[in-house]
This record gives C-alpha cells, sequence and structure tokens, in this order.
C-alpha cells in the first residue's frame, strides 16, 4: 500500500520527521518498504500568469510572453509550447532555477532576451507526466508568486508499506493515522462522517438473498448531480500520490473514501438500473462485462460467487469489481450509491478464479471494520454534495448487521512470562485501552473486548502481541539464553539428510528449493498418490494446489534454465509432498533431474548426452550400502522403455525414469530429462557394519549362460537365484545380454558368473557342479530357462 506523508499528516502529525515515522511504523509491524519523494528535486519555481502572449518576430512556433511572477516587473519570456496563452496561469523557473536536468539562465532566442523559463510537468520531473504536451496548466485560484513546491505540495513523501494479511485495518489512511496515534500519543483529526440530512424521499428497492456472506448493506440515491464537475485538483493529487487515476469524479470520491476510511465503494447510473438491487450469488450461465472490459461467464462452479444484480441480471461482482452497463459516466445524473460489508469468506479467492486483482477485493479478503459502511456512505453524500451538487435520499441499511465480537481472556502475569519484561497490570491496561479496547476485570485476568476494527484479535497471545508491538519491541530486553548443552546419541543405522546432500553436491548436483504451491495441470501430471490439494486463498493462479510431487518444481526449475541459456542442468530437491490433510499423508521425498551432457564441454572427453544408466549410477551411490531392486514400471508420466520402480525390502518406495516422449514435446524440451523421486526416509537407513573374517579359502568363479523369455526382467532372474539361500554360492552377477544370431527372435541370452566359496575348507569339484547344476536347474524351472551350449 502506497499513502501520502502529507495526506496521513493531515489525520494526525506526530513530533517525527519522515524517517523516524517509517521507524516507528516498522517497528510496530506495518513494514515501510520504501520511502521516496513526490516529485524530482528543484528550485526558484514559482506560480506566474502568462499577462500577453505575442507571436516572435523571426520565429513562427515560438511566442514572447510577459509573465507576472509576483515581482515589480514582468519578465519576457520566450516560449515555444502550443498552450502558451494570456490568462494562463503556469510554472514559472526564474533565472538561476535548478530543474532535475537543467540550470536556467538568462539567454537570447532568436535574437529576443528570454529571462527564465514556462516549464511543463516534464521539464519539472513531475509523476504522470507522460503524454502531455505543453506548459503546466494551473488552477485559477494558484496564488501568483508562491513557491510551486508549496503550492502543489511537492516536498510530500511517498511511503510503501507491506502489511501482513492480518492489518486490512491499516488498509486507509484513517487506519494507519490510528495506529500512529497509538504509539505516539499525538491528537488525532478524525474525518467528517456526521450524518447528512436526506432532501429526497427516493430510494432504490433492495434485496438481500445472501445474507451470510453480506451481513449489512447500505445504499443511498442521489439525483441531479452536474455532468460538467471536476474532481478537485487536491483530490487528484492524493489519488495519483497512492496511485489511483482519476476517471470521473462520483467514481474518484468513492475510491478517495476507500482510500482515507478503508471501505470499498461503488456507485451506478441510477438510469440503469431495472428493479430492486438483489445481492445473490451467481448462475450458472449468466455473464457480466465488467469495467476493465473482461467478460466473465459464470459457470456451475461458479455459483459460490457473490453478485449485485438487478431485474435484468449481474450488475457487478461483489466486492471485487463493477460491472460496464451500470457504470457511471459523463451522462449520468443520478447515481445509487453503494457501501456494503462483505465477509473475507465470500470473496477469498474470487477475484484471482477470473484473473482480478483489485483494491476492492484486497481490502475484502482480508477483513474490512463491520462498522464502516454506514460511515462511509455519509462520507461520500457530503463529498458528492460539495464536488458534484444534487439532492440525496434516505440512507437504506440492510443486513443483519456483522456479529458481535467475543471477549478474550487475558492474564498479565502470563504475558509476563511470554515477553519477559516486567510491565505491572496498569500498564498493560493502558496499552489495550489506547488501542480502544474495552476491559472488564475479573480477578488475575481481564476480559478484553476488541474494537469492530481489530478482527484479527481473536486469542489472548494476540493480546500479548499488541502489548508488546505498542510498548515497543526495542524495549524489549535482550538477554542471551541459557542452557546445558549435551550432545545427542546418533544412531548408527541412520544418516543426515546433511550427509545426503553433500553426496549428491559432490556427484555435481545443485540442491533447489521451489514452491510447495504448483498449477493444478503439473500436479494432475506428476501426482502419484491422494487427491489434489487445492487452497482457498492462492498467492497466484497457477500456484494454486499443494504438490503432490517434487519433479513438478523440478520441471518448472529446467524450463526456466532452459529459457536462460543453461543446457545442461543437474538439480534435486528434498521436501515435503503432499498426498492429504493427515500428517502422515504428507511425506519427506528426494527428487533429481538431469538433462544435458554427463560431463560439462571439455576437450578431454567425447561429449554424450546422459542417460538412464548415469542417473542409475546416481541412485546406487546414495543408496549404498542398502541392497535395494529396480522392477519396471508403467507410470504415464515415464518413457515406457526407460522407468523402473525403486523397492527397498520389497517396498516400493520410489521411481526412476527418462520423463515420456508426449510431456517431453508438451514442455518444449529437445529430449527427455532423466527423473528420480524416492522416500526421503528409505534413503537414510543403512545397516550397521558387522565383522566377518576373510575367508582363508580361495573362492571359485563360474560362468553360464542361460537362453530366456526375451521379456524376462533380469531382476526377478537374480531375485529368485538369492532367494534359494544356497549355501556355497557367494555371489552372481549378470555380465553379458545377447541378442542375435544364434538365438531365436523372442528369447535372449543371459551370462551369469558366480562366486563359489566355503568358509571351512576347499571346495571340491563335485561341490561346484552341484551347486551351479542347482542354479540351472532353478532357472529352468521358474523361467523355462535353457543351458545355452
Amino acid at each position: 500500500m502506497q499513502f501520502s506523508e502529507s495526506w496521513l499528516r493531515s489525520l494526525v502529525n506526530p513530533a517525527l520527521d519522515t524517517h523516524q515515522l517509517g521507524h516507528l511504523l516498522t517497528m510496530a509491524g506495518l513494514e515501510v518498504e520504501a520511502i521516496e519523494p513526490a516529485a524530482a528535486p528543484f528550485t526558484q519555481v514559482v506560480v506566474a500568469r502568462i499577462v500577453s502572449a505575442e507571436k516572435h518576430p523571426d520565429a513562427d512556433r515560438l511566442r514572447v510572453c510577459q509573465v507576472d511572477v509576483g515581482a515589480a516587473e514582468n519578465l519576457t519570456i520566450v516560449c515555444g509550447a502550443p498552450n502558451a496563452r494570456a490568462g494562463l496561469l503556469t510554472a514559472c523557473a526564474r533565472v538561476g532555477a535548478k530543474l532535475p536536468d537543467l540550470e536556467i539562465k538568462q539567454a537570447k532566442v532568436r535574437g529576443v532576451a528570454s529571462f527564465g523559463m514556462l516549464c511543463s510537468a516534464k521539464e519539472l520531473g513531475l509523476p504522470n507526466a507522460a503524454g502531455v504536451d505543453g506548459i503546466l496548466e494551473l488552477s485559477g485560484d494558484a496564488p501568483i508568486g508562491e513557491d510551486l513546491r508549496i503550492h502543489l505540495d511537492l516536498d510530500d513523501r511517498l511511503l510503501t508499506l507491506k502489511l501482513t494479511p492480518n492489518r486490512g485495518d491499516c488498509l486507509s489512511l484513517s487506519g494507519l493515522a490510528r495506529e500512529v496515534a497509538t504509539l505516539t500519543g499525538a491528537p488525532m483529526t478524525a474525518v467528517d462522517c456526521t450524518p447528512v440530512a436526506p432532501n429526497l424521499t427516493d430510494v432504490q428497492p433492495l434485496l438481500i438473498a445472501a445474507d451470510v456472506a453480506c451481513p449489512s448493506y447500505c445504499g443511498r440515491v442521489i439525483r441531479g448531480i452536474d455532468a460538467q464537475a471536476q474532481t478537485p485538483r487536491w483530490m487528484v493529487r492524493r489519488l495519483e500520490r497512492c496511485g489511483l487515476r482519476a476517471i470521473h469524479p462520483v467514481v474518484d470520491i468513492t475510491n478517495y473514501v476507500m482510500l482515507e476510511l478503508g471501505q470499498p465503494m461503488h456507485g451506478f447510473d441510477l438510469a440503469r438500473l431495472h428493479g430492486a438491487i438483489q445481492v445473490r450469488m451467481a448462475r450458472a450461465g449468466e455473464q457480466l462485462a465488467l469495467l476493465n472490459e473482461q467478460t466473465v461467464t459464470f459457470s456451475d462452479a461458479d455459483v459460490d460467487v457473490l453478485l449485485i444484480a438487478d431485474d435484468q441480471g449481474p450488475l457487478a461482482m461483489a466486492g471485487i469489481m463493477g460491472g460496464a452497463s451500470s457504470a457511471v459516466s459523463e451522462l449520468s445524473r443520478d447515481i445509487f450509491l453503494e457501501a456494503a460489508h462483505f465477509t473475507p469468506d465470500a470473496i477469498i479467492g474470487k477475484a484471482r478464479r477470473f484473473g482480478l486483482s483489485t483494491d476492492s477485493s484486497h481490502r475484502f479478503e482480508r477483513g474490512v471494520d463491520a462498522d464502516l459502511p454506514a460511515r462511509a456512505m455519509q462520507r461520500a453524500t457530503r463529498l458528492i454534495l460539495e464536488i458534484c451538487g444534487g439532492a440525496c435520499g434516505p440512507v437504506l441499511e440492510q443486513g443483519q448487521g456483522a456479529m458481535a465480537f467475543d471477549a478474550v481472556e487475558f492474564r498479565p502475569a502470563r504475558a509476563r512470562r511470554i515477553l519477559g519484561l516486567d510491565l505491572d497490570d496498569a500498564t498493560m491496561s493502558g496499552i489495550l485501552k489506547r488501542l480502544d479496547m474495552r476491559l472488564q476485570p475479573s480477578g488475575e485476568t481481564i476480559r478484553v473486548t476488541p474494537p469492530s476494527h481489530r478482527f484479527d484479535i481473536t486469542r489472548e497471545v494476540d493480546l500479548i502481541e499488541e502489548v508488546a508491538r505498542v510498548h515497543g519491541y526495542e524495549s524489549l530486553p535482550a538477554a542471551s539464553p541459557r542452557g546445558v548443552h549435551a550432545m545427542l546419541p546418533l544412531s548408527e543405522s541412520t544418516r543426515s539428510v546433511h550427509e545426503l546432500k553433500n553426496l549428491l553436491v559432490s556427484r555435481g548436483y545443485q540442491e533447489v528449493v521451489t514452491y510447495s504451491f504448483i498449477s493444478d495441470d503439473l500436479d494432475r501430471t506428476f501426482r502419484t498418490a491422494g487427491a489434489g490439494l487445492p487452497l482457498l486463498n492462492p498467492i497466484a493462479s497457477q500456484m494454486g494446489v499443494m504438490r503432490g510431487s517434487l519433479v513438478g518444481g523440478l520441471i518448472q526449475t529446467l524450463r526456466h534454465n532452459l529459457n536462460h541459456g543453461q543446457e545442461r542442468l543437474r538439480i534435486f530437491e528434498a521436501g515435503r509432498v503432499f498426498h492429504g490433510i493427515a500428517a502422515e499423508l504428507q511425506p519427506m521425498r528426494l527428487a533429481m533431474l538431469a538433462y544435458g551432457g554427463v560431463n560439462a564441454e571439455q576437450w578431454g572427453e567425447t561429449s554424450r548426452n546422459v542417460d538412464f544408466h548415469d542417473l542409475r549410477a546416481d541412485l546406487e551411490a546414495m543408496m549404498h550400502p542398502l541392497p535395494f531392486e529396480l522392477r519396471r514400471a508403467n507410470l504415464v508420466t515415464l518413457h515406457p522403455g526407460q522407468s523402473a520402480e525403486l523397492l527397498v525390502a520389497g517396498k516400493v518406495c520410489g521411481w526412476i525414469g527418462a520423463l515420456h516422449p508426449r510431456l517431453t514435446q508438451k514442455y518444449g524440451f529437445v529430449r527427455s530429462p532423466l527423473l528420480l523421486e524416492v522416500d526421503l526416509a528409505s534413503l537414510l537407513e543403512r545397516h550397521v557394519p558387522v565383522y566377518r573374517a576373510i575367508p582363508r579359502f580361495p573362492a571359485v568363479r563360474r560362468d553360464i549362460a542361460m537362453i530366456v523369455d526375451a521379456n524376462l526382467a533380469l531382476a526377478d532372474v537374480l531375485a529368485s537365484v538369492k532367494a534359494a539361500r544356497l549355501p556355497l554360492l557367494a555371489d552372481i552377477n549378470c555380465f553379458d545380454v545377447y541378442q542375435g544370431q544364434g538365438v531365436d527372435v523372442d528369447k535372449k541370452s543371459l551370462a551369469f558368473n558366480m562366486l563359489l566359496q566355503h568358509t571351512e575348507k576347499t571346495l571340491t569339484d563335485s561341490e561346484i557342479d552341484t551347486t551351479v547344476m542347482e542354479v540351472i536347474n532353478l532357472l529352468a524351472k521358474n523361467y523355462n530357462a535353457i543351458l545355452r551350449g
């Protein structure tokens, strides 16, 4: 939120300079993100009136002006601006003036002496000067000779706040002024919200069908506004310094009241309304053309969107944006003014659903004071009548009204214990009273009822925070924590996540940390378990779902790097995925991605792209010495011939493979990235080393080749042999796979080496041959394998 310091000081003016004020707000939890000047620096520029403007004798586009700057004599100034004319009040830089990019000196222009310069907004470095031709035009009541910086309040400062979502009460100048008055004790000038007596009897019929979403609604008819009325320059200036542009006096006044009090408002052209105003939910199939020229069509999924409608259909999205069909324009003479209270639950997420972000929705999503609509209506009415003229009818108020806040139990003793600060009860009670809270002592506790604008106060810790905040965080004692330190036991059967990360870094990977929120499309593509978990109030439309897999974030990171010319990438992330709401359905996972060359480009090795076996090697390094098994998998996100499930102790705990070609094409990759995701817990387990004596007798190696079905998985073959636990078979591995001449098309040859050993004696040929035959027979029985001759 950006606001004008001078506007704030018109409501409360503490004895602090700009930077002290910014520091005060920041330390009170209202972080000041930036402080900027309202205009560029310049000197000796005054309000001046052009007395006469004659054509230059030697130039068709120049005029010789006599300019009154409030001095004894007029100044002669040569000016080329097309709007330089007699009687115009403008800005004059006198000789010696220093502008942002220029110092004014006496000069001759085509033979005519010029004693200054008539300035444009751009030459003065004023905001919103782009596209404005000619010299600056000032209002007719500008005092001649007055310093322009004083006249336009250009020494103002613009403060930008970064408010936390719970402080919606500070999204207005009145809310900020209330905070500053509380923190400093400076008196606050209240905004004039006294009732405006009606001089008409006209009312607009109103029907609230969604009374839970809209607890209160205020409306008022104003007739006969002046179509030629202009928004006062002081109001335009304040709006612009808060980041809003002037549109129409009625619209500007509703925006002004929103900034001043924090209550979003809306004005309807009364002539464009048909029947009663209705506050209801959207209906499937309805359409609404919004003020930003976007047309919204409501579907069955949008029946939770709150609308303002009449007998002919929707007029506005409540609390978000008005519709074009009922908008106030230069032709409007009669208006219907709206100020309503919409609950946060009714507004949260609705604007983002339609790709919108408005000042109104920003406030209603965070919460607005339920008592504001009536006050804002009176303030807006007064300003409209003063600026636009007209006559007003009575205020029509409907709705059940907001629910009263429950009192919160506050224990001063607990506050002292939590804060570590010895504040007496009277001091803490005084702070809470300064915050407009009602106190009712009850023994050792105090029942505290927060005011209507502090809807964020719901628990005792909220009150304790308020005490600390107003007393001053800088006043809290800086005590060093003391305690007994002890070395914690570290189990040899597990390793730390830090150790695992160091291993991956040593193998050329870089750790990344991605958002836990991803798009629904990415989540549906890579989620392997559980249903999607959509967010009620996502920070962006492409971050609306809690991730069910880490791979979506890695894919986004790869795309970002490729877009920036990084063609080789090795990344990993350890983080939580969300398969459900329960804690046990939110496991920690580790994901890896490899793309591009195996090694960085170099002269000493032939370039080669990373493949499945490279990533498998990294997996084996991570798992060592824990045994694991890879089994062919058919995951829709992975290449059908380059994917496998990872099993530890017979339980599936992850997968590895290349991205499916369909997705590779969808995301615009030249080749498929290699991916891996596994439960982090399974990677942290390891066997405790057990001493085993070195065998005193030599081992014997025997090789065999078996012909099996071409689609038989090698992992299944090895697993079955090892499961037999033959006493003399120390190890068995496959060292060759052959398909070709001499082997049927639907068959393949697997060559195994077997290591046979006895710990107590040297093996005999008979024992060796017996064990080899046992393996051959086992494979023949289980897989119809044939010994290759």
